[in-house]
């Protein structure tokens, strides 16, 4: 089942659109077949499991972050991990790339935009994304590259207000392009709004459940 999930997935999306298999409290069985089926960009939300899936499974898998991450858990996953999506903090930042400078890496990283109508969401203001952006302090800051931005749209039944959502982020995203020309992905989208999102300029999906089922919470 996992392996049809991913090849009609590939299917119906883009060529140019990156499927991220968000793996989060899936056992590595799951991931293996997923693999074999030919997916290489996993997405989890626990560094601690993270950092077991890459022991365990083949190490030309691209490893995200995409939770929301604690600074003191960077040290854990510097040493792999190839793209951390939700970074929301400018000292998270700073400590993304003195993890990466130990380990003589630099890490890719994206701003996580504040889009969504809930207060439960994490996400940096517009506004304080292009200070972050622009600041003395962040130019100093070798051993990390932003690529892009990410944002959650709102959990909501009204596809409007999560197309308006992601045309907000998307606009965004070309503005800053412009003078950094390193941003080449906007992830939007997830199992349940991913077309949506892609109609909005997304090149990068993050989906679960529509691949792996609904998510275990005990493993």
């Amino acid at each position: 089942m996992i392996k049809e999930n991913i090849v009609n997935f590939k299917k119906k999306i883009p060529e140019n659109v990156t499927l991220v298999a968000v793996s989060k409290t899936k056992p590595i069985s799951d991931l293996q077949e997923a693999y074999d089926a030919g997916q290489r960009v996993f997405g989890e939300n626990k560094v601690q499991e993270m950092v077991e899936k890459y022991d365990a499974l083949p190490k030309d898998i691209q490893w995200h972050m995409i939770g929301h991450l604690q600074s003191n858990k960077v040290k854990y996953m510097a040493h792999f991990v190839d793209l951390i999506h939700g970074v929301d903090s400018f000292k998270t930042l700073i400590e993304i790339n003195k993890q990466a400078a130990r380990h003589q890496r630099k890490i890719n990283c994206l701003l996580q935009a504040d889009i969504a109508n809930e207060e439960t969401k994490f996400g940096l203001p517009f506004d304080e994304i292009q200070t972050i952006l622009t600041s003395e302090e962040f130019a100093k800051l070798e051993n990390i590259s932003i690529v892009g931005l990410m944002g959650m749209a709102t959990f909501t039944e009204n596809k409007q207000q999560i197309s308006n959502e992601f045309t907000s982020l998307k606009q965004l995203f070309v503005a800053l392009k412009n003078t950094h020309p390193s941003f080449e992905i906007l992830s939007m989208g997830m199992s349940g709004d991913y077309e949506i999102a892609i109609k909005n300029g997304s090149n990068m999906i993050r989906v679960g459940s529509a691949i792996f089922g609904h998510r275990n919470y005990i493993l």
